[in-house]
């Protein structure tokens, strides 16, 4: 791995991408996709991932990161020969991985860089001849890539770049097996970035095993709901929260509904019973093909589908216009999933509504959310009588590391929503 520098450097703030130490065809590509200023996350992370340090970077998807590290990652490969994969990006989903690669073309549509997208779902051929040498820059999920590299023909003797993508939903996934795995037939002189919206211990053990001296950067996630959303929740029981998501449906204007499930047993079942009752509904999930997410996602933005069920893992990375409303049949044990969920609709000062669905058992999770939100929401019954108020739990202790915050002195005012999701 590259020596980095003094932990306690600090670069000055990168008011736009011509501040920041980018050749000029990557300014171009850039330009060319229509963004001007970066944001914090491509901030604290471009000018020390240029240099060839490792890093640790917490920020959730929309704010940026995709690009925070494919574009250093064009840059330091900019003069190297065609033929040999000199980087590899490990990330859990398939649309990951898939919006990862078409971010790659774009930025470096001005270099003679190549990148392809190693996924499963769909055949191995066009990949094999990728990983043979067609391409510099290899996106892959875990799985895929080890059924490639027991096959013989994957070299990674010249890699010099690995990065950790989604490193928390890699781990909940059940990948860390493979991630070893795949860590182990890689050179141990590298690069290494690792990104993760949040630090579990186990990411925490994962980054001490494999990085050495990381730079950390913290793009804290939005911890207000957009503005334009209104925030309604209805107790109900268990068994009859289909119930109330059909009667809430019945409304006409409720013309494009996200619905997020907890698990994929619950979302494929949800799917069907609200088919069942004639609204018609696709589901998105870690457990469905990747023909099927492509169907189903194209579905519910042409309007042949009203209801998207998804999880928070298929659905991280997705973005789809014109969502009237979410819905959280599961309330999120994580507040911030809660903003993260509701931040899909009322996009581009549009108006939005977001109606939790809440067990007994879950007011406390939803009573963690309003101390985040920093205001009541809403409730009632499944009746329509108003419920009594139960008094917010304190946030739990937090148990993951303090990480400094390298983002400039402005990052604090900004509003991400001025961002698009790249």
């Amino acid at each position: 791995m590259t020596d980095a520098p003094s932990k306690n450097s600090r670069p000055s703030p990168a008011r736009t991408f011509d501040d920041l130490p980018l050749d000029a065809a990557l300014r171009r590509g850039v330009q060319e996709m229509g963004y001007r200023e970066p944001t914090p996350i491509q901030q604290g992370t471009i000018p020390h991932a240029v240099e060839g340090r490792d890093l640790i970077g917490t920020a959730q998807t929309g704010t940026g990161k995709t690009a925070a590290f494919l574009l250093p990652i064009l840059e330091r490969l900019l003069d190297r020969p065609r033929g040999a994969i000199y980087a590899l990006v490990l990330t859990p989903t398939r649309e990951l991985a898939l919006q990862a690669e078409g971010f790659l073309r774009q930025l470096g549509r001005h270099t003679r860089l190549r990148g392809a997208a190693v996924y499963g779902g769909v055949g191995m051929a066009d990949q094999e001849k990728a990983l043979r040498g067609g391409a510099e820059i290899i996106v892959a999920t875990p799985g895929r890539l080890l059924d490639h590299l027991q096959r013989g023909y994957v070299h990674f003797d010249r890699l010099e770049i690995l990065v950790l993508d989604e490193a928390d939903r890699m781990l909940d996934m059940g990948f860390l097996p493979d991630v070893r795995r795949i860590l182990g037939r890689l050179p141990r002189r590298r690069q290494t970035m690792l990104f993760s919206a949040t630090m579990p211990a186990d990411v925490v053990r994962l980054a001490q095993e494999f990085l050495h001296d990381p730079h950390i950067i913290r793009a804290d996630a939005p911890t207000v709901a957009a503005v334009g959303v209104t925030h309604r929740a209805i107790e109900v029981a268990p068994d009859q929260k289909t119930s109330a998501l059909v009667a809430a449906l019945r409304d006409p204007s409720r013309a494009s509904v996200l619905v997020f499930t907890r698990t994929k047993h619950r979302a494929d079942r949800l799917a069907r019973q609200l088919s069942q009752a004639g609204v018609p509904a696709s589901v998105i999930h870690g457990n469905r093909s990747q023909a099927q997410r492509i169907r189903a996602l194209e579905g519910f933005r042409q309007g042949r589908a009203r209801v998207l069920v998804a999880t928070d893992i298929a659905a991280r990375g997705i973005d789809v216009e014109g969502v009237t409303d979410v819905v959280n049949y599961d309330v999120p044990h994580e507040p911030e999933i809660y903003v993260h969920r509701v931040g899909r609709t009322a996009r581009a000062q549009r108006r939005g509504d977001a109606l939790t669905l809440a067990s007994r058992e879950e007011l406390p999770d939803l009573a963690r959310i309003e101390r985040l939100l920093g205001f009541p929401i809403p409730r009632e019954t499944s009746t329509g009588a108003p419920l009594p108020r139960s008094r917010p739990e304190p946030s739990p202790r937090r148990t993951q590391p303090r990480f400094e915050r390298r983002t400039g002195p402005r990052a604090e005012s900004r509003d991400p929503s001025r961002y698009q999701r790249w």
